[in-house]
């Protein structure tokens, strides 16, 4: 088994350490989210911290860098204070990375990818159409961690969109019969299968 103590993780080469260290905490979730700027250009970009937060009320967060340089997914948010999330599902992982490169405000990720924007009802930021999930969410706030300067954004759940055959009769969204996909590290894609729900698990009996 290899072994690193914190000397040897300070002393790696960058790259490998990125990778070491993004990859090492387990497999992450792929998300797309979905926004649009002020003056009405859309924008979506693929996030893999996206986590649960609570489910009374239905609160989500996710983590962004500093803010340093220029970020559009946290000015539109700001600005608009609505915006989507998305779950990446298999045929559509490579858009879907791409959304990483960094473009000009006036440029939409949707118009340099075959990903489709989609609008329901009266919610302002846009969607990623097809996507097996869909969710409209409302900023609520953002919490500096010093510690590692970063912001973790947390917002509640509007609207939830599921495809019919992933909502199972218990409440579960059943991931696997859309294919939707998860982040391993940086860049590594899967697509993770259904191997066994277990219940609600009580102490078994024991003698002190």
């Amino acid at each position: 088994m290899q072994f690193f103590n914190q000397e040897d993780i300070y002393n790696l080469n960058k790259i490998f350490r990125i990778n070491l260290i993004n990859s090492c905490s387990g497999f992450k979730s792929a998300n797309l989210l979905g926004t649009i700027s002020e003056e009405g250009v859309t924008n979506v970009a693929v996030f893999s911290s996206v986590t649960h937060l609570g489910s009374s009320p239905p609160t989500l967060g996710f983590i962004l860098r500093p803010t340093t340089v220029p970020r559009n997914t946290h000015k539109n948010i700001k600005d608009l204070g609505y915006f989507t999330i998305n779950h990446i599902w298999e045929d559509v992982i490579e858009d879907a990375h791409h959304t990483s490169a960094k473009y000009p405000d006036e440029i939409s990720e949707f118009e340099m990818t075959d990903l489709e924007p989609e609008f329901k009802g009266n919610f302002k930021a846009p969607f990623v159409k097809g996507a097996p999930v869909q969710m409209s969410m409302k900023f609520i706030e953002e919490i500096y961690v010093p510690s590692n300067d970063v912001m973790l954004i947390v917002s509640q759940i509007q609207e939830l969109y599921i495809e019919d055959k992933l909502l199972e009769e218990d409440g579960l969204i059943n991931l696997s019969k859309g294919n939707v996909a998860t982040i391993n590290g940086l860049d590594t894609y899967a697509i993770p299968k259904f191997k066994k729900q277990l219940t609600y698990q009580r102490p078994k009996e024991f003698k002190i």
